[in-house]
């Protein structure tokens, strides 16, 4: 399966599923479900994305994004997630702040530009998770994320039960020090064992990747 796609590809393959527009707001970053993260609006389009979302009361999709350069052509994420405004101010630079906090997730089917050069995709909602008792073997990011919810920094962005494999697996992969390939391979995963499982392996190899730096 092709996890990435190029803006303004594919408009007839939606047409046989049952999609809603979202605009898109592209990122170096991936967003989890019930995460929270500050961005910085500045270019005109976003702004009117922000207006129009504000005036909804709907949320916009962010999705990560690769650049252009000379060996590829740009490149978004197939599956993002909802970010829905929680507050906004304006910053120190004058440049307007959104707390967004991460909804649910989607699959992009096609994409199309506005006039004003914002990107809208269409876009299937994945199901929601269903809540589900961690496993005996995952016990240990359980008291991961119990420690990590001790510290005020981890507990304003995070809200998550360590009992529920999915709340787990979800508010672990948006805190820990992940390479974003491996965050997005996450997020896309549609099991919450397996994603916990994921996470094990990734922390297994995580002494041995530091080594070899």
């Amino acid at each position: 399966m092709n996890a990435t796609g190029s803006f303004g590809s594919d408009p007839a393959s939606a047409r046989a599923l049952r999609t809603e527009s979202l605009p898109l707001f592209p990122l170096p970053l991936v967003l989890f479900p019930h995460a929270r993260t500050q961005l910085r609006i500045f270019e005109s389009r976003y702004l009117e994305m922000t207006r129009e979302c504000s005036a909804g009361g709907t949320g916009f999709g962010v999705v990560h994004f690769s650049p252009a350069d000379e060996n590829k052509p740009a490149r978004h994420a197939a599956v993002g997630t909802e970010a829905l405004i929680e507050d906004f101010s304006t910053l120190d630079d004058g440049l307007l702040g959104l707390e967004v906090r991460g909804h649910r997730r989607f699959r992009i089917r096609s994409t199309r530009a506005r006039d004003d050069g914002l990107i809208v995709g269409e876009v299937e909602w994945l199901p929601a998770e269903p809540r589900q008792q961690v496993q005996p073997e995952h016990a240990v990011l359980q008291n991961m994320l119990r420690e990590l919810l001790q510290h005020q920094a981890f507990a304003d962005v995070i809200d998550a039960d360590p009992d529920d494999a999915s709340a787990l697996g979800m508010a672990l992969a948006s805190v820990l020090p992940l390479e974003t390939a491996s965050a997005q391979e996450l997020l896309a995963v549609t099991d919450p064992h397996d994603r916990l499982r994921a996470l094990c392996t990734l922390l297994e190899q995580a002494p041995e990747d530091q080594t070899d730096d």
